[in-house]
């Protein structure tokens, strides 16, 4: 079972969407620090609770904040020739391909508004769907890339470990810190990519980690806050 730090606590939703049960207790006036979790035999499904305590714009941070956590735990259990990207808009890229994906899941309110609760939703492919591969020849699965030995409980609880910390950083060192480390991860940084229904060159990223686009002589900035969702 997974082993989580203290002030986390666990809910194995056994087959039903964890993500769904996070933003239910997230709307009940649970405590912070529930992780909701389905640990089926192809796929790693998970989500946290927090509480922010900052305006939604700026708590939309813990996607980012999760998203490395997650690269950051699964370097830890996987071996080191595997390659681990993230994908700005939450998807997860093992060995150039997409794997699962991290959501955002907020109330709705202004930016400028302190939400009741927020979640991050993980979903991770363990084995792959397709398995004659030609399909989705772009999509991959944890234990087709060599990663056979990395039990899901661990990884699990290995995630939320990392995302504890990196959150400990920001509140303490600010943003800075893991910008920098997640700039380096972000896959397709200056190139061609399509975000947030939109086909453009991703240049970078700002100081409150929005998406730096240019398509001709125009460059966009599409915030974090674009990504949110209310529900599962």
């Amino acid at each position: 079972m997974p082993d989580f730090p203290p002030l986390f606590r666990g809910l194995d939703c056994a087959g039903t969407c964890p993500v769904t049960a996070a933003i239910a207790a997230g709307q009940a006036g649970a405590d912070p620090g529930l992780v909701c979790y389905d640990l089926a035999g192809d796929r790693l499904r998970a989500a946290i609770l927090f509480a922010p305590e900052v305006p939604l714009a700026q708590a939309a941070v813990m996607l980012p904040l999760c998203a490395v956590g997650f690269q950051n735990a699964l370097g830890t259990l996987a071996p080191p020739v595997v390659a681990i990207h993230l994908g700005w808009d939450g998807n997860i890229y093992v060995n150039g391909g997409r794997c699962g994906e991290l959501t955002l899941h907020a109330p709705d309110c202004a930016g400028d508004a302190t939400p009741d609760w927020l979640v991050i939703g993980l979903t991770l492919d363990l084995w792959p769907r397709d398995t004659e591969g030609g399909a989705s020849p772009d999509q991959t699965a944890l234990y087709a890339e060599g990663c056979a030995e990395v039990a899901a409980p661990d990884l699990l609880s290995a995630w939320v470990r990392h995302s504890l910390s990196w959150l400990d950083t920001w509140t303490h060192d600010g943003p800075a810190p893991l910008h920098r480390d997640y700039v380096g991860l972000v896959h397709c940084m200056g190139e061609d990519v399509t975000l947030a229904g939109r086909s453009a060159h991703l240049l970078g990223l700002d100081e409150s980690f929005g998406a730096l686009l240019r398509s001709g002589d125009d460059t966009t900035l599409v915030p974090l806050t674009t990504l949110i969702k209310e529900t599962a």
